[in-house]
Formats: C-alpha cells, sequence, structure tokens
C-alpha cells in the first residue's frame, strides 16, 4: 500500500513539473498565429515611439504584416490545414525576423533639433 502510494506521489510530482515547464506565450510554439501577429504589430508601435524605426520602416513593416494577415484570412476560411499553418508560420518568423534587424540597424527617426552625434 505504501509503494503504491509512493509511486501515485512521484508519478504526481512528475507531471505536474512537466507540465510547468510547456513554453505558455513564450516561443512560437505556444503562441497561436493572432498572437503573434499581434506581438509583431506591439513590437512595430514600440519601435515607432521609442525612435527605432523611421515612419519608412514602419510604413514597409505594416505591409508586410498586413499582407500575412490578409492571407491568413483567406486561408482561415476554409480551415487551416497543416502546410497553410506552417506557411503562415514561416512568413511571421521572417516578419520577426524583419522587425529585429530594422530596429537595431542604428537608422534613426530624429525629432525637431534632434542630429545625431556622431
Amino acid at each position: 500500500m505504501k509503494t503504491l502510494m509512493l509511486t501515485v506521489a512521484a508519478a504526481a510530482a512528475l507531471t505536474a513539473g512537466a507540465a510547468s515547464a510547456q513554453p505558455y506565450g513564450y516561443g512560437r510554439q505556444g503562441m497561436s498565429i493572432e498572437q503573434r501577429i499581434e506581438r509583431i504589430d506591439f513590437r512595430i508601435d514600440q519601435g515607432v515611439r521609442s525612435g527605432q524605426l523611421t515612419r519608412r520602416e514602419a510604413y514597409a513593416l505594416r505591409g508586410q504584416l498586413n499582407g500575412v494577415v490578409r492571407l491568413e484570412a483567406r486561408y482561415s476560411r476554409n480551415g487551416l490545414s497543416e502546410w497553410e499553418r506552417a506557411d503562415l508560420s514561416r512568413r511571421l518568423d521572417a516578419l520577426n525576423d524583419n522587425v529585429r534587424v530594422a530596429r537595431r540597424d542604428d537608422d534613426r527617426r530624429y525629432g525637431y533639433n534632434d542630429y545625431p552625434r556622431y
């Protein structure tokens, strides 16, 4: 009886640890396509507000994001197949990389009378 209780307790402890290790909301495995789109949109807005993205860069990135949103709407009319889900994921990965590169390329948006200091 004690060994059965110990086995059940050990199994419960292992499954609780495995459940807490699942990526909820972090990484692309734990996020839906809509959540990834919202996150990329937020990162573009954040880049504009901080001055890391110029207006031209933000316009181009939002155009790419809108293209992915339109494609997702077209794909989801009949439900997303695995191929369509993989295609959207690949496009969102590329767009995420484009946002990261654009925010770090040192193209700055300067305000009034604020010139770059070299």
